[in-house]
């Protein structure tokens, strides 16, 4: 059987899995961002359902998922926003006020580490174009999370997206794919999602000691986190690259 994409609302249950099935591909402080620990997580799958899309294969395996959500994009870069945090925000109060979107928003791809390199996320980027088109959007907007950024941990995202191949693609391969299935770099954001935690849940996140209040590089963390132990607080910004794919693109 040919792989199938199916949504939240037809198969609710396939969403049990996820946990076990894409462990391990973000760090454990990605899933303790601010934003979505308010709530919204919840919401957006009871909201959004339609949205939020899963790729199964034969006996039920699942090989990939995407999760988008409907907001309102003027076209301009200062329209984007500062990243991941601020569209969720923005498409949850779209909806409360019965405003009209015309953009779909994505807000993750994620491959089965098993499946990785077969194209699956190309493929995912283009059934959230095909979803957007048929929702009568005309964009899709990603604030992508650029895969190989964790080892510049100090390079600012301005200077990282700047940088090419040899062949003047994206250095990063996750934003290289996105150009190469026909999206358009625009503007990176040094604060695209935050995550706040004690210093012991960032102990425990990490796997890591903090003696002192300082920055710090962590594992996986695409910038630096700070720690104020007078506080008790670790704060950490995940920067992005804002990504454009226009619906109609085949």
């Amino acid at each position: 059987m040919a792989p199938e994409v199916v949504h939240y609302d037809q198969r609710p249950e396939l969403w049990q899995r996820f946990t076990e099935v894409f462990a391990g591909i973000l760090p454990e402080y990605n899933l303790h961002g601010d934003v979505l620990d308010t709530g919204y997580w919840e919401r957006l799958h009871q909201i959004f359902g339609q949205y939020q899309l899963v790729l199964v294969g034969s006996d039920d395996e699942i090989l990939a998922t995407a999760r988008g959500i409907p907001t309102s994009w003027d076209g301009t870069p200062e329209g984007l926003g500062p990243g991941l945090d601020a569209a969720i925000e923005a498409g949850f109060a779209l909806h409360t006020a019965g405003r009209q979107p015309n953009t779909l928003c994505a807000l993750g791809i994620e491959v089965a580490p098993s499946h990785q390199g077969a194209g699956l996320g190309t493929a995912m980027l283009q059934t959230l174009r095909v979803v957007a088109r048929e929702a009568g959007f005309g964009q899709v907007i990603v604030p992508a999370r650029p895969t190989c950024k964790h080892r510049y941990p100090l390079v600012a995202i301005e200077r990282y997206a700047r940088w090419t191949t040899d062949g003047g693609l994206p250095f990063d391969p996750w934003l290289r794919t996105q150009v190469r299935a026909g999206g358009t770099l625009s503007v990176p954001t040094s604060r695209s999602s935050l995550i706040t935690g004690t210093v012991a849940d960032w102990e425990s996140w990490t796997r890591m000691r903090f003696p002192d209040s300082d920055d710090y590089v962590i594992p996986g963390g695409l910038a630096t986190v700070r720690i104020d132990r007078d506080a008790d607080l670790g704060i950490y910004w995940e920067p992005s690259v804002w990504v454009v794919h226009e619906s109609d693109v085949s």
